[in-house]
């Protein structure tokens, strides 16, 4: 049995809930649970969810199909909208909710039969120019949307940001300006139902951004969705959230290493010194970066010690320092707790925290505590 272990922290998470409901009191939660809710195990973390917000935001028709077929309740949208191989009776059948942001899923649409069956968001392109209608556009295709029977009315209406986690830059509310105009455009206000425009960057740094709808991706699991470097050493403890993950393992064993030898593929590291190195089962069959930079801690009995030779599939070796007293079974953790955050991995390796939480595998058992 594998003992790299994905740690969950139930009472995080719902602190977390519970600071962005203060943080935006008027405004409905939309939980952001793809990519397995982060590798924090989507189902988990909807059944816990489910009576504590408003809704649920996944990428793929088929994550809100298996979190309906697990007994979730609440609203899910599906972020990414329908693909062309799609069946658009899926979204009826499961009861699921949309997001329409081009003109080829305003077509399936006008199509389908049902009248009123779905209810859908449409996707202002408000500058991030990825998906969306584009804003010298949009009220003409949202006209069209509006003419489809088997669209419900009001349409709710959502966009993204592109910079809302660089807090110099002037696009956010460039952005948000562009969401107000196209808002302002609508003649009939019966029409417009939910507006939604922040996500994590945007919730915590712009406030105006808030809108009817918050939509907490990373920071609903207690990472901060800016940069962290000498200068910014933001993480999300800092931001009044608390880390929902702990990636943590065990020593297989403690070997004696002597000054001059290498160790591990490639023998690209070399001790200058006489020293003991422990085995940690945990490599990048688990999902941690095969490539992380040279340097990197870990943190055991209360100290910091560095990660030496190339990180291989099972293992990891660590320089634990020749006065070491530590033993086969020793806990070792390589990110979530107050001395060693997520934030500062990403930031020494040169990945963001997104890439670090979602590259992790089954293989690393998910374990939900308190």
């Amino acid at each position: 049995m594998s003992i790299a272990t994905i740690e969950i922290s139930i009472s995080g998470l719902l602190h977390n809930v519970a600071f962005f409901r203060n943080l935006s009191p008027n405004s409905k939660i939309m939980a952001i649970v793809k990519a397995n809710a982060y590798s924090h195990g989507k189902e988990k973390i909807a059944t816990l969810l489910d009576n504590h917000i408003d809704y649920f935001g996944v990428a793929r028709l088929e994550e809100a199909i298996e979190l309906r077929e697990i007994g979730i309740k609440s609203p899910i949208v599906v972020l990414e909208g329908l693909f062309q191989h799609d069946d658009m009776q899926l979204l009826i059948d499961y009861d699921l909710q949309t997001v329409v942001h081009c003109s080829e899923q305003i077509e399936k649409l006008a199509q389908l039969s049902t009248p009123a069956a779905l209810k859908v968001w449409f996707k202002l392109d408000s500058g991030m120019h990825r998906l969306g209608f584009r804003a010298d556009s949009a009220t003409q295709f949202f006209a069209k949307l509006v003419n489809c029977d088997s669209v419900k009315k009001p349409i709710n209406i959502l966009s993204h940001f592109s910079c809302a986690d660089i807090l110099t830059s002037h696009e956010t509310l460039k952005q948000i300006t562009v969401f107000d105009q196209f808002i302002d455009s609508i003649t009939d206000p019966s029409l417009l139902g939910k507006q939604s425009l922040a996500a994590s960057g945007g919730i915590l740094a712009w406030h105006a951004s808030h809108r009817d709808v918050i939509r907490p991706g990373i920071a609903l699991y207690g990472v901060s969705p800016f940069d962290y470097n000498e200068l910014n050493k933001a993480t999300g403890c800092q931001l009044g959230l608390k880390p929902v993950m702990k990636l943590k393992s065990e020593i297989i064993t403690v070997r004696e290493h002597k000054k001059g030898e290498s160790v591990g593929y490639g023998l690209i590291w070399q001790s200058s010194r006489n020293t003991k190195l422990g085995v940690v089962a945990m490599g990048y069959g688990d999902g941690y970066p095969r490539d992380i930079s040279p340097g990197t801690q870990v943190w055991l009995n209360g100290r910091l010690v560095p990660i030496v030779g190339r990180v291989a599939m099972d293992m990891i070796l660590i320089d634990l320092g020749p006065d070491s007293k530590e033993q086969a079974g020793t806990e070792v953790i390589f990110w979530g707790n107050d001395e060693l955050p997520v934030e500062k991995i990403a930031a020494h390796s040169g990945m963001s925290p997104y890439e670090l939480l979602t590259r992790l595998t089954k293989r690393a058992k998910l374990r939900y505590v308190d």
